[in-house]
């Protein structure tokens, strides 16, 4: 493991001197810092004006991190040809990939704490003090952060074995569609049939569903999570990384670098 964490660490270094990240995160706390003008005006629910907005940036913010730089994350080192100086190493392709993976969720999750400190900021400005519904918010950012990991882990599968531009546009692709993974298996509709209803309750089941981790609008009404559904949502995050870090793996070691 000495090997991921070296690659992981190394990652987490350019990643924070990526000036692309700074911007990310001040953009989020400007929408943060609006998102308190915002709450001036809507008397009476300043609050939950705040929460919405700035959960919405940590997620919005976070997404574009994840799959921007986790699909450059392989292609550019074959670019900058160093991949093929650090694989002439005792480093296995997994351990690559692997270490690459684990740079960017630190990075994610230092930017996001960052973020979600700028959130608590802007909310103690109409807020005193905070009360302990407030600290919900934690709850929220974490599974924010485990649905950015899964963003992370597909931007990866899809950079394995195509190019940048069409990687994205796979990722952003099958994260919109997670978002609907659940109406899709309770869809009703008449003009199909019941073999093409199956295909799609099928097609669900085996898309990433995004949809379990969105507690905003229960914390951003001060309720709280429910320690079953976090523990499930971990326990899936884990699942399904694994296994599309597993397919990344086999992909990638197939692959003919000259």
């Amino acid at each position: 493991m000495s090997n991921v964490w070296t690659v992981a660490t190394n990652t987490f270094r350019e990643a924070v001197r990526d000036r692309v990240l700074y911007n990310l995160v001040f953009f989020a706390l400007l929408m943060m810092g609006a998102a308190i003008l915002v709450g001036q005006i809507s008397i009476g629910i300043e609050q939950s004006v705040i929460v919405s907005l700035g959960l919405t940036a940590i997620s919005v913010i976070g997404i574009f991190i994840a799959v921007f730089i986790g699909v450059g994350l392989v292609s550019k080192e074959m670019d900058k040809r160093t991949l093929y100086s650090l694989l002439a190493k005792p480093v296995e392709r997994w351990q690559f990939l692997v270490g690459k993976f684990a740079g960017l969720v630190m990075t994610l999750t230092v930017n996001t704490a960052a973020m979600t400190v700028g959130l608590y900021v802007a909310l103690a400005t109409v807020k005193h003090p905070l009360t302990m519904s407030d600290w919900y918010l934690v709850v929220a950012v974490y599974l924010i952060l485990l649905k950015l990991a899964l963003v992370v882990a597909l931007a990866m599968l899809f950079s394995c074995f195509t190019t940048p531009f069409l990687a994205i546009l796979f990722t952003m692709g099958l994260y919109i569609a997670g978002l609907f993974a659940q109406e899709l298996r309770t869809m009703k509709a008449v003009t199909l049939s019941d073999s093409a209803m199956k295909m799609f309750q099928g097609i669900s089941y085996l898309l990433p569903n995004f949809e379990n981790f969105d507690v905003m609008a229960a914390v951003a009404h001060g309720r709280g999570v429910a320690r079953f559904l976090v523990l499930q949502d971990t326990g899936y995050a884990v699942l399904y990384g694994a296994i599309v870090l597993a397919a990344a793996a086999m992909i990638f070691s197939r692959r003919n670098l000259k």
